[in-house]
């Protein structure tokens, strides 16, 4: 792959994963919190601690998406995200496991997720950047 056509990628990559961490956190704390309320509900988590899941879960997606954009320390942030997407996946799993059955595939999605992040921290220095490849033939 050309150069140019890798970086442009790897910034999209970014971007994409970007908008997906902070568009779900503002989902789960301002659209539609009372989806998080019902799955929440549904294992026995109401109240105070329901309240702190829901809105310490969103403000966690959007601080790993602005994290992202910064490109400080991106592979540790590749690393967090995957962390974060497995517990998130075990947590669910363990709540209401029809959600890997679901049509929309809550959590079939965070397979191609991971791998997303992955090419981010592969093509990733610590710095952000794309690492410069020499290939002759592209």
């Amino acid at each position: 792959m050309k150069q140019n056509n890798q970086k442009k990628l790897y910034k999209s990559a970014i971007y994409a994963l970007a908008f997906l961490w902070i568009f779900t956190g503002l989902t789960s704390i301002y659209f539609s919190p009372e989806i998080g309320y019902e799955i929440l509900a549904s294992a026995n988590i109401t109240g105070s601690m329901a309240d702190f899941s829901v809105y310490a879960g969103g403000a966690l997606d959007i601080l790993l998406g602005v994290w992202l954009l910064t490109s400080v320390k991106t592979k540790l942030c590749c690393i967090v995200q995957v962390a974060v997407i497995a517990l998130y996946t075990i947590i669910l799993t363990i709540v209401d496991a029809s959600f890997w059955f679901h049509p929309f595939g809550p959590i079939t999605k965070n397979i191609p997720i991971i791998v997303l992040i992955g090419y981010v921290y592969i093509a990733s220095t610590d710095s952000g950047s794309i690492h410069p490849q020499s290939n002759p033939t592209t």
